[in-house]
């Protein structure tokens, strides 16, 4: 079979891995609000929840992504797949027995967020060895759109999850969380089956580099990134309560209307992946540069909305402007840093996102508890500074990458 063929085949393989991945976590955000308002918990901590298991998850991403480097991507990305099966489950466990009267108060919410914390120890293993193993697959020129058809799978899956979310939910709130964990074992075992590992194996004892925060090839897209998933995580973790409290919707309905909001998100960032970043495979900071001018249009939009077309079509634009942004990040980091530093690299991109995630809920929630337009007034207020820094920062491009 011509190499070239193959690795495309192997590529869409790797694929599978952060399609699962995407659409399971869709499935946990859509249902989340939902579920924790069904057991009591109030919105602060639901957003406590995400942000704890976001900050062991930033920790561990950069750690998983070194190991990659040292064990291979493979193992690596299955260890994240069996352990965000294992986590959902229990996870899903722990919600029945809190919905059925079995647990409840402290204790409940305690469990629930030691069980999403370790989830996260294992799950954050299949993002950045997946990242690593395109960057060692793809050449320079290649590199934005092959993190573009990484996002892509990722967004697929995204739009995938709300919408069966919702459909699942009319039946059982905790329907969803069990056809994630169906789905993430289909894909491990496609990957165990059929994925060829790139790197080097265990036992030739290659020290795994480590990569610093403030690297100064990197660290201006760092605080670009930041910005944009801190926003992001508000948004995802706030949007719910709004819609039905806004709406005056029950807690299924609610997650039935949340899932194709998020859906409409979804699905124009797979839009703006495949007409600009895969056709005209512009430079990555030119990507940055116009999808965080439409993140803060979007921000500003969203505080006003009071229907659902007004929240659809607000969500929408968000996810044009994050289709731009996502792919832009990832492909500008990894082109600062050598071939050899390529899993590092990745495990840091892979870690700001859930950096972002850890203030961004309980801010978010916090806010919304005293105004449920503040948390937007936040997003807008962080979102004009970075679009500007975005046309002022310069990036470094390694030689033999």
């Amino acid at each position: 079979m011509d190499t070239r063929v193959q690795r495309l085949i192997d590529a869409n393989t790797a694929y599978a891995g952060v399609f699962a991945h995407g659409m399971g976590q869709s499935m946990v955000f859509a249902m989340l609000p939902a579920l924790g308002r069904e057991i009591g918990l109030r919105e602060v901590m639901i957003g406590s929840i995400i942000s704890m298991s976001s900050l062991v998850f930033f920790v561990a991403s950069r750690v998983w992504g070194r190991l990659s480097d040292r064990l291979g991507r493979k193992p690596v990305i299955l260890t994240g797949l069996w352990g965000y099966t294992v986590g959902t489950l229990a996870f899903a466990l722990l919600f029945g027995l809190g919905m059925w009267g079995v647990l409840g108060g402290t204790l409940l919410y305690a469990l629930i967020m030691i069980t999403r914390m370790a989830q996260a120890v294992a799950m954050s293993g299949t993002a950045p060895a997946t990242s690593a193993y395109i960057a060692d697959t793809t050449t320079p020129a290649m590199r934005a759109s092959g993190m573009g058809r990484l996002a892509a799978a990722s967004n697929i899956g995204s739009i995938m999850g709300p919408a069966i979310a919702g459909t699942l939910a009319a039946f059982s709130l905790l329907l969803p969380l069990l056809f994630a964990a169906a789905a993430t074992v289909g894909a491990a075992l496609l990957i165990r089956a059929r994925l060829p590992d790139t790197g080097v194996r265990i036992g030739t004892h290659q020290p795994a580099v480590k990569l610093r925060l403030r690297d100064r090839r990197f660290r201006a897209l760092l605080l670009l990134g930041m910005a944009v998933f801190s926003v992001f995580a508000i948004v995802q973790q706030t949007l719910a309560f709004r819609i039905q409290d806004t709406l005056g919707l029950d807690t299924r309905t609610t997650a039935t209307t949340y899932g194709y909001a998020m859906m409409f998100l979804a699905a124009a960032s797979l839009l703006s992946q495949s007409l600009v970043v895969q056709r005209l495979k512009p430079p990555p900071m030119l990507l940055l540069r116009i999808g965080l001018p439409l993140l803060l249009l979007a921000s500003a939009a969203l505080s006003t909305a009071q229907s659902f077309v007004a929240f659809g079509a607000t969500m929408a634009l968000m996810g044009l402007a994050l289709g731009l942004c996502g792919p832009g990040f990832n492909a500008a980091i990894s082109l600062a840093v050598s071939a050899r530093e390529q899993g590092a690299a990745a495990g840091i991109a892979t870690a700001i996102p859930a950096l972002g995630f850890i203030l961004g809920p309980v801010a978010g929630t916090w806010l919304y508890q005293y105004e449920p337009g503040y948390p937007y007034l936040l997003t807008t207020l962080l979102l004009v500074p970075t679009a500007i820094a975005a046309f002022r920062i310069r990036t470094h491009v390694h030689t033999d990458v």
